[in-house]
């Protein structure tokens, strides 16, 4: 057994039974073992009486927090130019930002800034953007290492569409930049793995594409990109890519839009119905990133028809689209995105509930990892503390209406303590 992983934890314990309901037990106690949850029960069984205990009764404890896309490189920037539209914000923001990254010295500053915080965040895990320069990508790598965090990370592929001095020099030159990455990172890494990263299609040529499928099928590796996000974008792609039906087939014309790999899309505003029933075949993850799908003016996704669908949705803060890291934070604007969609679209879908919000950003998007985002027997024990003293009650309330209320008021910081698989961070 190992002891560093093993311990159980006393409190307020609640979790998501399914997509609907949540599961609660008021003053008890989580049992883990090597990593995994054994399981919650309302008073310790005897069998497991010799285990370390950490008491914090009267504290709230849950699911440690996932999301599912997130820019590492914007972090700087965040709260800057929120009143343009993504591709002018784009080229106006995020690609000037990004370019500063060849310089080793500013990545090693921005991205110690940018672990810091994630790791003092709600969140345990993250599907991580990079830059498209190699060793700005590993110091980001070497630091999240050393954060305990579990993450992906991808080294972005980009060579058309996008300014020169953040392109990069040819197709091939861009794939073989990921092949020598990825023969130096995969292995070298207990928390962190690389994930396939092209921009979007916009910024990826035919021939690059072609060559990152053959990295994939070679690797297995799991896939993250953009997706019908905007429709200056998605007109965008149909120029570029006349030859596909819509935007995510021109990711599946390369075998790049799931199926026996895992990936994400990140937001997934406004799919056209066969888009989105190829998105449900295929398995992809989707990523909704609603305060940055605000921010810049892209829309509100259709995420109670994904749901309703059983479809794979998790929550992204897409920094800098988004300014903050909590993804309680996304839980709280995907709640109001989508009210104000049932206002205002003509489609009739219902707003989704705080419990469904909850789920996405636990075990919706921990899937993505795995057994991720449950305290259910044999999932990875991934725990946060949470901190309420900062809003004090004057009545009792319960284990629901606490973690409702924590969702809508907290900030990026609120932990006490976090746990991932099992480790305690702090």
């Amino acid at each position: 057994m190992d002891r560093q992983n093993t311990r159980v934890l006393k409190g307020d314990i609640c979790c998501s039974a399914d997509k609907n309901k949540l599961a609660a037990v008021r003053d008890g106690y989580l049992v883990c073992e090597d990593g995994l949850c054994v399981g919650v029960f309302p008073s310790l069984p005897e069998r497991y009486g010799g285990l370390e205990l950490e008491d914090y009764s009267g504290s709230l404890i849950v699911p440690g927090l996932v999301d599912l896309h997130i820019h590492a490189p914007q972090y700087a920037f965040r709260g800057f130019q929120m009143d343009l539209e993504l591709l002018d914000w784009l080229n106006s923001s995020a690609f000037p930002e990004e370019a500063r990254y060849a310089d080793a010295e500013y990545a090693e500053r921005a991205y110690s800034i940018f672990v810091r915080d994630l790791r003092n965040s709600p969140n345990t895990r993250a599907c991580i953007f990079s830059t498209l320069h190699v060793p700005a990508t590993k110091i980001l790598m070497n630091l999240l290492e050393d954060s305990g965090l579990e993450t992906m990370v991808g080294k972005v592929n980009m060579d058309r569409n996008c300014p020169d001095y953040l392109c990069e020099a040819s197709a091939g030159a861009s794939a073989e930049a990921t092949a020598a990455w990825l023969e130096e990172s995969l292995g070298s890494y207990a928390h962190v793995r690389p994930i396939l990263t092209p921009r979007f299609i916009p910024a990826c040529s035919d021939g690059l594409m072609e060559l990152l499928s053959q990295i994939q099928k070679k690797w297995r590796l799991p896939m993250q990109s953009h997706l019908s996000e905007n429709p200056g974008e998605i007109a965008w792609v149909r120029e570029l890519a006349p030859q596909s039906r819509f935007y995510g087939d021109a990711y599946d014309r390369f075998g790049l839009f799931g199926g026996d790999v895992p990936t994400i899309m990140a937001h997934c505003v406004h799919c056209p119905p066969e888009e989105i029933d190829l998105i449900e075949k295929r398995g992809v993850y989707i990523a909704h990133c609603p305060q940055s799908n605000t921010n810049l003016m892209s829309g509100a996704a259709p995420v109670r028809a994904f749901l309703d669908r059983g479809m794979r949705v998790g929550l992204g803060s897409d920094i800098a689209g988004g300014a903050s890291l909590s993804i309680f934070r996304a839980m709280a604007d995907a709640i109001q995105v989508s009210k104000l969609r049932s206002c205002l679209a003509p489609d009739g879908l219902r707003p989704i509930t705080m419990e469904e919000a909850f789920f996405m950003g636990t075990r919706g998007g921990g899937a993505f990892f795995g057994k991720v985002g449950s305290f259910e027997p044999g999932f990875e024990a991934d725990a946060i503390v949470l901190d309420e003293s900062r809003i004090p009650s004057p009545r009792e309330l319960t284990v629901k209406e606490r973690l409702e209320r924590f969702i809508y008021l907290s900030g990026d910081d609120w932990v006490l303590h976090k746990y991932v698989s099992g480790r305690r961070l702090f």
